[in-house]
């Protein structure tokens, strides 16, 4: 790979990767991560078919009265139907319409397709790819066009699908891509017929993978690799079936491997806040092991490993975590040794005392022998040294909580939960209903303690799982609840364990507060 080559970037978050199953983005979503993503750098971002929906079309015009600065806004269309003028047909009129300064249009290149599934001949699906180029060039768009199946195309019927590109070229197109549209590809086929093409047509190209041999990265890079310089993904791989390629693998390698250049100056620490921005305005879960953005990217468990990275954070490190926005992981477990324990308690100001460390590594062991685990809920563990270290402050008392869950004839369940607090000597009793115990329990809580501290409606939970720990003691066995929360800035675990569910989850909601409040005065705060 050639050094400090820029790589245009081109992000499709908002239409492929709006077809991932479950996902289904509003149009405040989609203006939202389309802001994001001007912010990061990206250079187009696609905001859909205009024609498909309504809520596709009302995108075009809210983007309008935003002021991006520097991404181009691009519509999706498809080439105009047979035997039909570009400037009279329906879609073309629509994609004009958003008044987009870019149009990325989908045209067939597999010679099967065009007779199979477009029922036109041959010369007539050339004659709808430059027809549609043409016209579009005359109202002074930029043209992006999509060769849809390209590489099963060339492999098929490589005259065609070269006469395809070329017609697209000679209409004016400014960039083509070619498509794995399939994702049954190989990086070697790829990068093979990628670096055939290059020498042939001289119209920039782009690269366009999906995801469903788990390639769609490392084919985007072996068509970089062969000369390509416009690459195609979402955030987090979204899309279709397996998905497409994920930008947030693509660049960094480009940038920290490959040496090129893709988003602007301090566009590549933003990647990881991007990728759980994504996650949050989908209602996904984010991936702990996601490359380079994930939770778990640069986690360590096992206690050589973290002596080894305390002394040479390379030993088992490819980069910084924060060339990426993320941050490095010290996990917390019955395999920690002492070099664990020492590593993760740095940040808490707490003295490099050898015993301490031991008594530290003592609890956790105990604590875990019980059913405890502290690898995902850092905020327990937190709290856990706070108090072994008599560091600790409380910021309520308990008094005592009750729930009750009636059902009634007509089959209904109503859980109501009362909550009586203490804060600075000041009783609080407050009642909240919930869809569940733990619901209607985290809203009466924070209904008591939120006037104290209202920083605690930026906290929302996001996950909740219950584990049996002894499944021999059959309903008597006790169970492990973890809880996920997070903030405008942070995510974070708890935990907690009890024969009693409602114990148990009591446990880690309050953990999950006091880690906030706690964070919070500390001043990790935006």
């Amino acid at each position: 790979m050639k050094s400090r080559e820029k790589i245009t970037t081109y992000d499709t978050t908002l239409r492929d990767g709006s077809q991932t199953e479950g996902v289904s983005f509003s149009l405040q979503d989609k203006i939202g991560i389309a802001t994001k993503l001007d912010d990061l750098g990206i250079d187009y971002v696609e905001g859909g078919y205009p024609l498909s929906n309504p809520k596709d079309k009302s995108f075009f015009k809210e983007i309008k009265d935003i002021s991006l600065k520097h991404t181009k806004i691009a519509a999706f269309g498809s080439t105009k139907r047979a035997n039909r003028k570009a400037s009279e047909d329906r879609g073309i009129k629509a994609l004009l319409l958003t008044e987009a300064p870019v149009v990325t249009i989908v045209a067939k290149s597999w010679d099967f397709h065009v007779t199979d599934v477009l029922r036109v001949s041959l010369d007539e699906n050339l004659k709808m790819v430059s027809d549609t180029v043409r016209y579009l060039k005359s109202k002074g768009r930029e043209v992006i066009l999509d060769a849809e199946h390209f590489f099963d195309s060339y492999e098929n019927n490589s005259k065609y699908a070269l006469k395809v590109l070329k017609a697209a070229q000679d209409s004016g197109a400014d960039t083509i891509v070619l498509c794995d549209t399939n994702g049954g590809c190989l990086p070697h086929k790829i990068e093979k017929i990628a670096s055939l093409v290059t020498n042939k047509i001289k119209t920039p190209l782009g690269i366009h993978t999906h995801n469903d041999c788990d390639l769609a990265v490392a084919n985007t890079l072996a068509a970089v690799n062969a000369g390509i310089r416009h690459v195609q993904g979402t955030i987090n791989g979204f899309g279709e079936r397996c998905g497409n390629a994920d930008l947030c693998s693509v660049i960094p390698n480009l940038v920290l491997k490959g040496k090129y250049r893709c988003l602007g100056n301090s566009g590549l620490k933003k990647l990881t806040e991007i990728s759980r921005f994504v996650y949050e305005v989908a209602n996904f879960i984010s991936r702990p092991n996601q490359p380079f953005v994930g939770s778990s990217a640069f986690a360590h468990k096992g206690g050589l490993h973290v002596n080894a990275i305390q002394k040479n954070k390379n030993t088992y490190e490819h980069i910084e975590p924060e060339a990426v926005g993320n941050e490095r992981k010290i996990l917390i477990s019955e395999l920690s040794g002492s070099s664990n324990i020492l590593a993760k308690v740095e940040k808490y100001n707490i003295e490099h005392n050898p015993k301490l460390m031991r008594k530290i590594l003592k609890k956790v062991q105990d604590l875990e022998n019980q059913g405890y685990h502290f690898e995902s809920a850092e905020g327990s563990f937190e709290l856990l040294v706070k108090k072994i270290t008599g560091k600790h402050k409380g910021f309520f008392d308990l008094e005592d909580f009750r729930v009750i869950v009636e059902k009634g004839k007509d089959g209904k369940s109503i859980t109501r939960a009362t909550v009586k607090i203490k804060v600075n000597s000041i009783e609080e009793l407050t009642v909240s209903d919930g869809d569940g115990p733990v619901n209607a329990l985290d809203g009466a809580l924070r209904k008591a303690l939120e006037k104290f501290y209202p920083t605690l409606k930026d906290m929302q939970l996001m996950d909740y799982k219950v584990r049996v720990i002894n499944p021999k003691e059959a309903t008597a066995a006790k169970v492990k609840v973890a809880i996920e929360s997070h903030d405008h800035k942070d995510i974070w675990g708890t935990i907690g364990v009890s024969e009693n569910v409602i114990e148990a989850s009591w446990q880690a909601l309050v953990d999950s507060i006091e880690y906030k409040l706690l964070k919070d005065e500390n001043g990790n705060t935006d």
